[in-house]
């Protein structure tokens, strides 16, 4: 009788999560048959993100204003702004965009240090040239595109900046799937210089987990709270 009881048990728990994958799949089905947005490719870029993997955030989808993303002004306040429209591709990354992007700079601390994203205070110091949304304020999105292997849940680590603090989410086809995600400021009052409270890197270690079908799927990054925060990729790892 106990052997019967649990192998009930087990074929109930697998038909369960079955369900849950097929609800997921035609979830994602029925989202993209309406989305717009397509995924990014260029030179540097020629295929859709995978998961698991390294998600790169300025690597969000094409579509425009409205469809792929939207953005408080319609300015990039980076690449082509204070970045040089100089012909070079991380200067004029995506600058007639609405994103507001820009890239990780290294210069020899002691003989320039107001351009620095490799400085002491980082927490985890970041691969220079690394591309990074940023800019960000409440309100603000961006949609991206991914190709995930296998069903199942999935935790990402951030690469990060962040002033003063916030709060992000995720979506997933569509749907809120994370809830808030806490943003833990990087200041440092030891700094001594001021702006560059903007360029302490970190990594938040599984700040989220989501359950994602297989196949294509479309994240969406909300800023909720905080605003001012530098987004660099979500390294997305299976939970096992």
């Amino acid at each position: 009788m106990q052997t019967r009881t649990l192998h009930s048990r087990t074929v109930l728990s697998t038909l369960i999560v079955a369900f849950a994958a097929a609800t997921l799949s035609a979830s994602a089905a029925s989202y993209q048959k309406t989305y717009k947005g397509t995924p990014y490719n260029d030179d540097h870029s020629k295929a859709v993100q995978s998961i698991p993997g390294r998600v790169q955030c300025a690597f969000y989808d094409r579509g425009g204003e409205g469809v792929a993303y939207h953005d408080t002004e319609a300015k990039n306040l980076g690449s082509g702004t204070l970045n040089p429209a100089d012909g070079t591709y991380l200067n004029q990354f995506r600058m007639d965009e609405g994103v507001d992007t820009s890239y990780t700079k290294f210069h020899n601390f002691q003989h320039q240090p107001e351009v620095i994203d490799n400085s002491p205070y980082d927490l985890v110091q970041p691969t220079e040239g690394q591309l990074y949304v940023g800019w960000t304020e409440p309100g603000e999105w961006f949609n991206i595109t991914v190709q995930v292997a296998h069903a199942g849940t999935y935790t990402a680590d951030l690469l990060y900046t962040s002033n003063r603090g916030g709060a992000i989410s995720i979506d997933v086809n569509g749907k809120p799937a994370s809830g808030p995600l806490n943003i833990t400021s990087t200041f440092n009052a030891v700094d001594p210089i001021a702006w560059r409270q903007w360029h302490h890197w970190n990594l938040a270690p599984a700040i989220t987990k989501l359950r994602l079908p297989a196949g294509k799927s479309v994240l969406t990054v909300h800023i909720l709270k905080g605003g001012n925060m530098n987004l660099a990729y979500f390294d997305f790892k299976p939970v096992h």
